[in-house]
């Protein structure tokens, strides 16, 4: 494979050489640190602007670097890569909007915008990577650089959290670690898309490669937050409102869903993968998280470990999707990538609004809070909408593709369980509007921490209408053409094909 363009590098410099340059500023530098962020995240949508319209044209993006003999780091642009980096592009400068108004006045913004750059580098580079070795070395970059964003704020809770985190996300990295090593020994390099290396070697060596399929996939499900793997991502929401939103929507859980999909599509092949039986595993531990994270989040008060649960359960519809296999459900498995997306960063935007401007962390505080918040909890209400598969938003889109796979597949009781989750959402979701919009306010004379001339700071409020407006489009243009279903629609159509 050989270098035919810069350009995936370049894409991975617009925020790392930022990130970087933000740590030499001082800490009372804001303008320079601000400018470097916006210059960086606009940056880094107009250069994957320019490769996804090269891409479509048949142009080619490859970066090689030999690290050893026989050991490449590779960039390479495809399609389901460049879906990844687009999602990670636009929600990085979104949320790096929302995270300058949200840290206005905080303590250690220098460090937690640099590590902020980098946790987008890592992101993006695991959606361009070109190969398997490629992608770890990203996927553990992502480990170490959003490390000291979960303990940003210093507390005991904070650094325990912190502790939590890195002996899951590091024990899950040893883990597909072991799972590359073996794959590498066993096939030699491989780069994404070559699915005919692994399904030669299946008569002479399919209980070595059905033993590294799931050590490798253990691995991912760590960060995809897949029961029993998935503790840490609770516990983690000690970090600010801006983290927990790119842990949710953009890095860390989504790496290990797309890190699923290119296991089984790109490494394995569906093919091979069926029928050498090693998806029904992962369909019932999907299956189970589903229902489980549901089920949590109905017993949560907390307003970020409610929406953390709820990760945890809406995340496994894009390995569910996988697993049943078919077009319709590879659709909907990956248009969930973005649509997941859009609509849970839209709450965690919410959540950390409530919280900096009226001190509301609990459930239970929240009466009353859409009359003072409209715009706010507006936003949150289509997110919600969308969270329990109603039509216009994006979320029914991707649970009826789910759905119509699940029928294609004759995988009947996928059906019962989308339908389950819904009911469950609605259970966990539903009060939640019912006490901002419907309940009288409880605490009418709290006052507002924040100032601004609408019902928070502008730079916190226009992120989360942006995302919120989003969420209602991505579904009520579904079907227009360069909407995410009909990108997602090709794709699975793709490695199909493979």
């Amino acid at each position: 494979m050989e270098t035919t363009s810069i350009l995936p590098l370049l894409i991975l410099g617009s925020s790392f050489i930022p990130g970087t340059l933000i740590l030499l500023l001082r800490e009372d530098q804001s303008s320079q640190r601000t400018f470097l962020n916006i210059f960086g995240a606009v940056a880094k949508v107009s250069l994957i602007a320019l490769v996804f319209a090269g891409y479509m044209r048949g142009e080619d993006y490859t970066f090689v670097f030999s690290l050893a003999p026989g050991l490449n780091f590779t960039l390479r642009v495809d399609l389901l890569g460049l879906f990844f980096a687009t999602l990670s592009a636009v929600l990085w400068l979104i949320t790096t909007l929302y995270a300058i108004g949200y840290l206005e006045g905080g303590r250690h913004r220098r460090r937690f915008f640099a590590f902020f750059s980098y946790c987008i580098t890592a992101s993006t580079g695991i959606a361009l990577s070109g190969d398997v070795v490629t992608f770890f070395i990203f996927y553990e970059f992502l480990t170490l650089s959003t490390y000291p964003l979960v303990v940003h704020l210093g507390t005991d809770k904070a650094v325990n959290a912190g502790r939590t985190y890195l002996w899951y996300t590091i024990g899950g990295g040893t883990i597909l670690f072991l799972g590359v090593v073996g794959l590498s020994v066993i096939a030699g390099p491989i780069h994404f898309g070559q699915t005919e290396i692994i399904a030669s070697l299946i008569s002479e060596n399919a209980t070595q490669l059905a033993i590294l399929f799931f050590l490798m996939l253990a691995g991912l499900a760590v960060k995809a937050a897949i029961f029993p793997l998935h503790s840490w991502l609770p516990i983690s929401m000690v970090a600010p409102a801006p983290v927990s939103a790119l842990l949710h929507a953009v890095a860390v859980v989504k790496a290990g869903a797309f890190g699923i999909i290119r296991l089984v599509y790109d490494v394995y092949g569906i093919e091979t993968a069926g029928y050498m039986n090693l998806l029904t595993p992962l369909a019932v531990f999907a299956a189970f998280t589903i229902i489980y994270g549901s089920v949590r989040a109905l017993f949560q008060d907390d307003f970020k470990r409610r929406l953390a649960f709820s990760t945890v359960s809406q995340l496994s519809y894009i390995a569910l999707g996988v697993a049943i296999t078919g077009v319709l459900s590879s659709t909907g498995a990956i248009v969930h990538l973005v649509h997941q997306g859009i609509m849970k960063i839209t709450m965690f935007f919410a959540a950390g609004i409530v919280a900096e401007t009226y001190g509301f962390y609990k459930i239970s505080e929240m009466n009353g809070i859409g009359r003072r918040m409209p715009l706010t909890m507006g936003a949150f209400a289509i997110a919600v909408f969308g969270m329990i598969g109603l039509p216009p938003v994006a979320g029914f889109i991707s649970k009826w593709y789910l759905g119509l796979g699940a029928i294609e597949t004759g995988s009947y009781w996928v059906v019962l369980v989308l339908l389950g989750s819904s009911a469950l959402n609605a259970a966990y979701f539903l009060p939640i509007i019912y006490r901002a919009w419907f309940c009288e306010p409880v605490q009418e004379l709290v006052p507002r921490r924040r100032s601004g001339r609408l019902e928070t700071q502008a730079l916190m409020l226009i992120p989360v209408v942006v995302t919120g407006l989003l969420s209602l489009a991505a579904g009520v243009f579904a079907a227009v053409a360069g909407s995410p279903l009909s990108i997602a629609r090709e794709i699975a159509e793709r490695l199909y094909l493979l």
